[in-house]
């Protein structure tokens, strides 16, 4: 009798079958009615084209019981070999290993026996223990069921080595970037129909997670697969060593995975170059995460205003909520054309919404003090990642995961990269990034100010400088005409002097303003000079750069003449017309999904 078999003769969960061994302070996977060994917990190897292939119990081993009732557990290998699960990733470019399951239950099988097992907990201390091993992430910023010592968990991870894409790593005192990537590869069963047939892999859905330094909010951007942007040039690992592989000019955004032999390194390089901000490690998925995530947590709630009936991508829906999961949840975030105005950006909010959806349920308490979720949760999330290899374990997506549970739901906040149509196409069918709303809101994440304007709490230093800025910039403004200014760039990116020009010249109305190339030294904050008679021309500066208080630094003696005040860009200058201290608000136009509140698809 296998383990979920005897799981259901004793009418008892088959994840409540793994249970505290105090004297270890491991996880066991226990048996009722048996007093033999802890039977060890399958190794997961990676075979061919990245299959799994669990090998035969022996001695009396079992599978650790997945959520499903009777039939064979999610892990056996159906006949024939293959994978079971149907979760085969997408094969992307790049060296990949799957880890070896090993763990806990694995050496207790070796002891001689085992000690005498100790009374079940009550429900309420079960519920405790297992809750206590709720992670945050999944995926897209769910919950992570992954229960620190299942190191079953880690045969199902999959990994790319994309060393010298990131930053080497997240830590838990800074602000946290994860790039989510779902691919258009028709692998998985049943997703035969979907995609682009023959598709290497493209980054079809892609979104930038930021997570404040504080942990109080986060930001979600979706950024356009029909984006025009340039593509670095990016190293890329194969069996073979590493490869450089050159660079494209002006081409779609999801040609940085999979074209040319691109690894997800290569789209983390180019999110860098497209938004100023590093990102600390990828994660990656297959239309099969959809599927198996929402049906893991008993489906996602959705709300349609009208009836759906798409043939395209098979949704089928009545006006209202449902509840949705596998190949309906699946068709939901995949169609263009059941909602507005049937083009991808309708879709990446529908996308948003669902998202939104699934964060909801993950955090809710059915899911939370559901023993059977939790593990099912654990389960899909598992097979259904790939990871980069410095997060590519359960203890190092178990860390990552308690830092992304810190952020209430009510502070998370989807949005788009603004764009705008290309302005080369006569048919219009990519798009190009709205310069001026999306520097702005860059320039909010690298700040970590919430697009849902959530205020954290302010340090004492924080407030006195808001104070001070708010006391320098009482008074009467100069004209921007009259405002008399020379710029020297002191550490910012090269060409960021004659770039502020333009900008003043050509967007503020600033004409008296001069490029004189570079500071006598480079400084770390951006500084304006001026005399007490030039008071009222840097104020009206300051407003038009979102300087600081900080960087305004009065002289004591008047200006003679037309002598000009001095504008130093520092090593914090992040571009023309990209506020110093952070943009205050979300630029007008910018779209936002908040993940607490339910929206009705259009």
């Amino acid at each position: 009798m296998d383990a979920q078999s005897r799981g259901q003769a004793d009418e008892i969960d088959p994840a409540d079958q793994w249970v505290l061994n105090p004297q270890t302070g491991n996880y066991e996977l226990r048996l009722d009615h048996s007093e033999g060994q802890s039977p060890a917990a399958p190794a997961g190897t990676a075979g061919a084209g990245g299959r799994r292939k669990k090998p035969a119990p022996q001695d009396g081993s079992a599978t650790p019981p997945g959520p499903r009732s009777g039939g064979r557990s999610r892990n056996a290998a159906p006949a024939g070999g293959g994978n079971g699960s149907g979760a085969q990733r997408a094969d992307v470019p790049g060296q990949r290993s799957r880890r070896a399951g090993k763990g806990p239950a694995a050496e207790s099988a070796a002891a001689p026996g085992r000690r005498k097992r100790k009374p079940r907990k009550t429900g309420k201390k079960k519920a405790l223990v297992w809750t206590g091993g709720v992670m945050g992430f999944v995926l897209v910023g769910g919950s992570i069921a992954a229960y620190a010592a299942y190191e079953h968990f880690n045969g199902n991870i999959a990994t790319i080595d994309v060393e010298g894409a990131g930053s080497g790593g997240f830590k838990k005192d800074q602000p946290v970037n994860i790039l989510v990537i779902g691919t258009d590869k028709r692998t998985g069963a049943g997703n035969e129909g979907y995609g682009d047939k023959g598709s290497v892999g493209h980054a079809d859905t892609t979104l930038l997670f930021h997570v404040a330094k504080d942990r109080s909010n986060a930001t979600v951007v979706s950024i356009p697969r029909d984006l025009i942007t340039d593509i670095p040039d990016c190293e890329t690992k194969t069996d073979s060593g590493t490869t450089v592989i050159p660079g494209s000019q002006q081409v779609r955004f999801n040609t940085s995975l999979g074209q040319d032999d691109r690894d997800p390194g290569c789209t983390m390089r180019t999110v860098k170059e497209l938004t100023g901000i590093e990102v600390d490690h990828f994660m990656m998925a297959d239309f099969n995460a959809v599927k198996t995530l929402s049906t893991a947590v008993g489906g996602v709630e959705v709300c349609v205003d009208k009836d759906i009936d798409d043939p395209k991508s098979k949704l089928k829906l009545k006006k209202g909520k449902t509840v949705i999961d596998g190949e309906q949840a699946l068709a939901f975030v995949r169609t263009r054309h059941a909602f507005g105005d049937e083009s991808d950006l309708t879709r990446i909010q529908t996308q948003q919404q669902f998202l939104s959806s699934m964060i909801r349920t993950m955090k809710s308490g059915d899911t939370l003090t559901s023993p059977s979720k939790l593990f099912s949760l654990a389960e899909a999330a598992t097979q259904a990642l790939t990871v980069d290899t410095g997060i590519g374990s359960i203890k190092k997506l178990s860390d990552l995961a308690q830092e992304m549970a810190k952020v209430p739901a009510k502070n998370i906040t989807f949005t788009t990269l603004p764009v705008l149509d290309n302005p080369a196409e006569v048919v219009k069918a990519t798009v190009v990034v709205n310069e001026a709303k999306a520097k702005p809101l860059f320039s909010m994440m690298q700040n970590d100010v919430s697009l849902t304007e959530v205020e954290a709490k302010e340090k004492a230093d924080q407030k006195a400088a808001a104070s001070k800025q708010e006391e320098l910039l009482k008074g009467d403004k100069a004209d921007p005409a009259d405002v008399r200014v020379d710029v020297f760039n002191g550490g910012g990116p090269q060409g960021s002097a004659q770039e502020t020009l333009n900008w003043l010249q050509n967007s503020e109305g600033v004409p008296k303003s001069t490029n004189k190339g570079n500071a006598p030294a480079n400084v770390a904050k951006t500084t304006l000079e001026y005399a007490p008679n030039q008071a009222d021309q840097a104020r009206a500066l300051a407003e038009m750069m979102g300087l600081p208080a900080s960087a305004l630094k009065p002289g004591t003696e008047d200006a003679v003449g037309l002598e000009a005040m001095t504008l130093t860009l520092g090593g914090d200058f992040k571009g023309a017309g990209v506020p110093i201290t952070g943009a205050a608000k979300t630029p007008e136009g910018v779209q936002k999904v908040e993940a607490d509140k339910q929206v009705c698809s259009k």
